[in-house]
């Protein structure tokens, strides 16, 4: 192997720059103080914007509001008040120093003038007293459940939806009722309500209400068994009392509100719970389902009904006979609109939509999403027409009824879409072989884990009649 080369002989030119004098420095200096930097000289470097584009930024800066930690975490629950100068106060004094000045002065202000400066005495020891109520951390701290209503601040109603798991979207939306007292419906329903046994509104019974009494279109997304039913319902029942009642004449115009349900259970099922509300402030309601004859229920219809619960096929049957018309309604709900698509009744509500009266629809507009604007009287006795749709899941053609017929909706979410209800528990095991299934049913029963009834389901008929024995067998009766 040759041996290196050997080094290059390296020319030294010229001598090291001397430093730039003082004098040329601070010049220099001086005039980028007031004539800018030299911006002929770019400062860019392609390392430095990479690593910049990648890196998040973070806001740090929590407004005080933002904080719910008190609620949660002892550390926080007993934090000092600071007191402030300013607002009659001096810094570092206690409250009771502040109260014993107020009280020297509301005397003073008596003996000067013992009428008006009695009643200006009481004013400003009222006031006193509020500001110890109300003021400082002591109103952030509290929980939304010891607040009254005008004291609830956005934080408040942020957790309180946070607790009963609502989200809602679409335009300005009231805030959700923390109690049938501030829900603002009459006081003979609310007495309705209380004889009924409901003592506290269910989730989204909070946060629909308010909404439809606002006369908005509304869509709500909750699982059956929530309460739905009375959400609808109460609103319906207060729009229906501001119409003038059914007469010789009107009585024949058909109903004021119509209520299309999947299913004859679930239709019987929502007429009963009507009755409850609607027979003690007068009004009929009339359920319009399959397996009775179209006379039977044209006859219960004689004398005129405000509400008429049906099913889609036997609605759109009546309609066709002209058994009924519906040129006087104005009040639309559709209860498990999801259902009623997977029925394939997709045709048929669309179809009873297109036969209500079209010069009552509200305009697709802001004005749609304006309470007031939507409860004033089109002229005479007619009302906008109000809207409803509540379901479980939003498939394509739940939409598609949606986007046609209601105007600018509000959307009611309770809980997340899709997800099992919180109050069932679900335990999935995988058992192969018809013997282990047998096995496993005779364990779970002999367990007494579970209290009866326990329902058993199978695919077909004939397995129905197998398991029922098997379980007689093994010494329980099915």
């Amino acid at each position: 192997m040759a041996p290196p080369p050997p080094p290059k002989a390296v020319s030294i030119v010229g001598r090291a720059e001397k430093r730039p004098p003082a004098e040329d420095t601070e010049a220099a200096l001086i005039k980028q103080r007031y004539m800018g930097a030299d911006t002929n000289t770019s400062t860019f470097s392609a390392k430095k914007k990479r690593r910049r584009t990648t890196e998040k930024k973070f806001n740090f800066e929590w407004n005080a509001e933002e904080d719910t930690s008190p609620d949660y975490n002892p550390i926080y629950q007993a934090r000092q008040e600071a007191n402030f100068y300013g607002r009659g106060r001096l810094g570092g004094f206690a409250d009771d120093t502040s109260d014993s000045g107020a009280l020297k002065y509301a005397k003073a202000l008596e003996a000067r003038d013992p009428e008006a400066g009695r009643i200006r005495a009481q004013e400003m020891l009222e006031m006193e007293r509020r500001r110890r109520e109300e003021g400082g951390r002591n109103a952030l701290e509290k929980h939304w459940s010891e607040k009254k209503l005008e004291h609830m601040r956005e934080r408040d109603w942020r957790i309180f939806k946070e607790d009963f798991n609502i989200s809602t979207k679409g335009g300005g939306i009231p805030n959700p009722m923390r109690s049938w007292s501030e829900s603002g419906l009459p006081k003979r329903l609310l007495e309705i309500v209380d004889q009924a046994g409901y003592t506290e509104p269910s989730a989204v019974q909070r946060a629909a209400i308010p909404i439809a009494l606002q006369s908005r279109d509304l869509i709500g997304v909750a699982v059956t068994g929530s309460g739905k039913t009375a959400a609808f319902l109460l609103p319906l029942l207060v729009y229906i009392s501001e119409l003038p009642p059914l007469n010789e004449f009107t009585k024949n115009d058909g109903p004021y509100a119509i209520i299309l349900a999947p299913t004859r259970e679930l239709a019987q099922q929502i007429e009963l719970e009507a009755k409850k509300f609607a027979t003690p402030l007068g009004f009929t309601c009339v359920s319009i389902v399959g397996g009775h004859s179209i006379e039977e229920q044209a006859y219960n219809m004689r004398d005129g009904a405000e509400i008429i619960i049906a099913t889609p096929g036997r609605l759109v049957d009546c309609i066709e006979r002209r058994v009924l018309v519906l040129s006087q309604c104005c009040y639309i709900i559709m209860d498990e609109a999801d259902r009623m698509i997977d029925l394939g009744f997709e045709e048929p509500v669309n179809k009873i939509l297109d036969a209500l009266p079209v010069q009552n629809e509200k305009p697709d507009t802001e004005d749609a999403e304006d309470g007031a604007a939507m409860s004033q009287l089109l002229g005479g006795k007619d009302r906008y027409r109000q809207t409803m749709m509540y379901t479980a899941t939003m498939p394509t053609a739940v939409e598609r009824i949606a986007r046609k017929y209601l105007r600018r909706p509000a959307i009611v979410t309770i809980g997340n879409v899709g997800e099992a209800v919180e109050t069932v528990e679900q335990r999935v095991e995988f058992v192969s072989g018809e013997d282990k299934k047998k096995k496993r049913l005779q364990e779970i029963l002999n367990s007494g884990e579970f209290k009866p009834p326990i329902i058993v389901f199978v695919n077909i008929k004939r397995n129905c009649d197998a398991v029922a024995r098997d379980i007689k067998h093994m010494g329980f009766s099915s």
